[in-house]
């Protein structure tokens, strides 16, 4: 079982929130997946905003989120616009 802090992009305030909505490994965030993870953070923490979905996926693909491609970000801001009729 992967440490989360042993993932790119997760640091100790970000393993808090994650261990706080039960992802308490890197095969956990793996299964869930950065979206339902990010909705999962978005529902207890209101101030989250769409950089952590980036540091999400690019802990999952193993990359700084500053480095996925630009289609997966285009995705991924997608996905966070469409949350804001809901939030």
């Amino acid at each position: 079982m992967a440490e989360l802090t042993t993932l790119p992009n997760i640091g100790k305030e970000m393993e808090y929130k994650l261990k706080s909505i039960g992802i308490t490994t890197g095969e956990d965030l793996k299964k869930v997946g950065s979206k339902e993870t990010f909705l999962r953070l978005k529902m207890k923490y209101a101030n989250i905003c769409f950089v952590h979905l980036y540091c999400l996926q690019g802990a999952i693909d193993a990359v700084a989120y500053n480095n996925l491609p630009i289609n997966v970000k285009r995705e991924l801001k997608e996905y966070s616009d469409s949350l804001k009729e809901v939030f």
